[in-house]
């Protein structure tokens, strides 16, 4: 999906209620047995929703949506002596720093909201001094924000970069004749510790990688990046985390320019975009990390996102085509959050932070995890446990096995620290 869909300002929105459809997708947490609510806690949304980064946030605000409406259908949630519903106060911060600075400042001090959800990378140095001063508990899908400076910023969900390593784990043993790579990416927050993560794994498996090329935030024309990274002529593409706006136009360079080779990359948001401007044939195979909710993988034991195949039905009658990467992970979040809520009895944010700690473990979505990162972030604030290796097959992404993040690190860990380190992404290193 290109960036002019995302591009109708939202500004700030907020989703409270009960629909018919939120009535039908009810059967999630826990309801009440009271007979109505007493409190609404107000939850804040600060993300990109409109820019080249909106990919990643406004797909998030509309799975909040479907939450909201659930969960409130059903009656609210019990949470110490109060029944509560939620109400999402989005901000659109445009990836911004300072339009996250101020988003922060009016989600707390004026919108009242008990918990703030981010994106993270680049907007959250800006907002660190004001979520330290206030003790506001925030999340962010980028672990590599964390730090020990950082207490009350955690990663309940998306684990990224580290799991970028189950893709290329699975990749190697499926296919131990593809021998080296190509890695590409916008030099940014995102790019640089997700290079770092990729250049450690397929160090760890025996891939050779013959060139990183970084590219500006400014690109629009991916011929030459391309070209480039085929003149090394390998047997592996690796996109790195890019955006949407970035991966859709290097799939479709490197269709025109020939590659017949894998792809790799973290995200394929929008991906039957890709397979509609190349073909099935050249989109088989490509190996990436976010599946679709419809898949029969999910409806294993030991997934603790509710009714995933229900979400996704719902989601996709709302917004055909606009299902993505982060799609589900805000909502994910919401349910750990409120799980550490009911522990603690309360929704004030250092007292949900102490019940999501609880016992050094949490329900993540694709299973039991643990707070985990100090040996790479300095601090425990990641929940970590298995993710989805995710792979195209006749155009429909198919999720081909759950890989264990803790136990690739226990192998291979010092080679993660190592690349941080060369690249200056370790904790200690950053500004």
């Amino acid at each position: 999906m290109s960036k002019q869909l995302f591009q109708k300002r939202i500004g700030r929105r907020t989703f409270l209620g009960a629909t018919a459809a939120g009535a039908a997708l009810a059967g999630g947490l826990a309801p009440t047995t009271a007979a109505a609510a007493t409190r609404t806690v107000k939850i804040g949304f600060l993300a990109p929703l409109t820019g080249e980064v909106a990919a990643w946030g406004l797909p998030g605000l509309y799975g909040c949506e479907i939450w909201a409406e659930k969960v409130n259908a059903a009656g609210g949630v019990r949470i110490g002596d109060d029944t509560c519903t939620f109400e999402f106060v989005s901000y659109d911060n445009e990836y911004a720093p300072e339009k996250a600075r101020a988003g922060a400042t009016k989600l707390i001090f004026e919108d009242d909201v008990k918990f703030i959800m981010m994106l993270g990378g680049d907007t959250w140095p800006a907002v660190q001094p004001i979520a330290n001063k206030s003790g506001m508990l925030v999340s962010t899908l980028l672990p590599s924000d964390l730090s020990p400076d950082t207490k009350t910023l955690i990663a309940p969900c998306e684990v990224h970069p580290i799991y970028n390593v189950t893709g290329v784990w699975w990749l190697a043993e499926q296919m131990p004749d593809l021998k080296s790579t190509v890695i590409c990416a916008q030099d940014d927050a995102l790019g640089r510790p997700s290079v770092a993560t990729y250049l450690a794994a397929f160090e760890a498996h025996g891939i050779d990688v013959l060139d990183t090329v970084f590219f500006d935030l400014s690109t629009t024309d991916f011929a030459p990046v391309m070209t480039s990274m085929l003149s090394k002529n390998p047997d592996i593409l690796c996109l790195d985390t890019a955006y949407a706006d970035y991966v859709h136009p290097l799939c479709e360079q490197a269709y025109q320019q020939g590659f017949k080779g894998k792809i790799i990359s973290c995200t394929a948001d929008f991906y039957e975009k890709i397979v509609e401007k190349t073909s099935k044939e050249f989109m088989e195979g490509f190996i990436f990390q976010f599946p679709d909710f419809d898949d029969p993988a999910l409806s294993q034991p030991g997934i603790n996102f509710d009714a995933p195949g229900e979400f996704y039905a719902e989601y996709s009658k709302r917004w055909p085509g606009e299902w993505g990467a982060v799609s589900w992970e805000y909502a994910s979040i919401m349910d750990l959050w409120v799980q550490g809520a009911q522990r603690a009895g309360s929704v004030e944010p250092q007292e949900v932070l102490a019940g999501m700690k609880q016992g050094g473990t949490g329900k993540h979505a694709f299973g039991d995890a643990s707070w985990w990162g100090k040996e790479l972030f300095g601090i425990d604030n990641a929940l970590v446990g298995n993710w989805p290796v995710v792979v195209i097959e006749n155009g429909k992404a198919v999720i081909k096995e759950f890989r264990n993040i803790p136990e690739w690190w226990a192998m291979h860990g010092d080679l993660l620290v190592k690349h941080f380190t060369e690249m200056g992404e370790m904790y200690h290193q950053r500004g």
